[in-house]
């Protein structure tokens, strides 16, 4: 299934150009793509200095693994305002081969990959590069709590 921005809008909580994902390339229930071209807005929201660095490519990968979290429960039945939300717990291993993310002439990929999970925690590996290049420019694992009943942030 193909999602665009406002299919991915609906089901995380990031709002307006916080929303960094503009669609979903493909999913399963081990990984999901995204691909977005947020990096070269001067709107984007996590630039600093007329500039976006690598390491914001967290954030691309935690809200990828926040969407598939969700198209993971509605694919089990639950609807998107049933959804037990999570917080960012951990980013581990991180490695960066690039100073910047808006250097990226092109659109951004980001691969996350679920590689471990429990009723609490959903652990992700992910890379985030260039969509015309294979070569990763960031990549790590990072891991997602899920929040008590009543919280609303992943």
């Amino acid at each position: 299934m193909r999602l665009d921005r406002e299919g991915i809008a609906r089901r995380v909580p990031h709002a307006g150009e916080m929303c960094l994902l503009d669609e979903v390339l493909d999913w399963t229930a081990q990984r999901i793509r995204c691909r977005s071209d947020s990096h070269r807005r001067g709107a984007n929201p996590l630039r600093a200095a007329e500039r976006l660095g690598a390491a914001c490519a967290v954030e691309y990968a935690a809200q990828a693994a926040a969407l598939h979290g969700a198209l993971l429960r509605e694919t089990h039945g639950d609807a998107p305002s049933s959804l037990r939300p999570g917080r960012l717990a951990s980013v581990r291993e991180l490695r960066l081969w690039v100073a910047r993310l808006d250097d990226a002439p092109h659109g951004l990929v980001c691969e996350a990959v679920l590689i471990a999970s429990d009723a609490n925690v959903r652990q992700y590996a992910f890379e985030v590069g260039d969509e015309r290049d294979s070569t990763p420019w960031v990549a790590g694992r990072l891991a997602i709590v899920t929040a008590p009943t009543g919280d609303a942030h992943e």
